[in-house]
């Protein structure tokens, strides 16, 4: 495979597996009481950058690469999210009639996929410039971690 589309795939497991992450925390707990606000999603967000930054002992520069990260990928959902307050309403909506509404779910899938496709270029740089910056003995720690299939989020001890 080429270097370049195993990068590519890498940093997109790992976005993946951050922004899966971040949204585990932010909706996992609460599907009674809704999406989380500003400042809840803030509050997990720097504990999370905390842990991971702990668990790798990160240098002051590669911290900032991560909290560049996480700004591109809390974008990333917000442009994924769009507008609306409470997504499960699009999604019932596509129920509401007689018929399945196949024109609005087609829309509504090739929005997401818009919102992905423009966000991703900074997704994959941000991963990139983070995991580059990673001296060999964190990279084999992120690798092991994803070879475990133990992310930090679900890990808690």
């Amino acid at each position: 495979m080429k270097p370049w589309i195993k990068r590519t795939l890498f940093g997109m497991l790992g976005a993946s597996l951050l922004v899966g992450g971040l949204s585990a925390c932010s909706s996992g707990h609460g599907w009674h009481r809704g999406p989380m606000d500003e400042q809840s999603l803030t509050e997990m967000r720097g504990k999370a950058l905390e842990r991971v930054g702990s668990k790798l002992e990160l240098d002051a520069a590669q911290k900032q690469r991560l909290e560049h990260l996480a700004d591109a990928l809390q974008a990333q959902r917000k442009a994924f999210m769009g507008d609306a307050t409470n997504p499960r309403e699009a999604l019932q909506a596509l129920v509401t009639g007689a018929t399945f509404d196949r024109a609005g779910a087609q829309a509504l899938v090739d929005a997401k996929v818009r919102a992905v496709q423009a966000g991703s270029p900074e997704v994959i740089a941000a991963m990139g410039d983070f995991y580059d910056s990673l001296k060999p003995e964190q990279q084999a720690q992120v690798r092991d971690m994803m070879s475990k299939r133990r992310g930090w989020m679900r890990h808690r001890g």
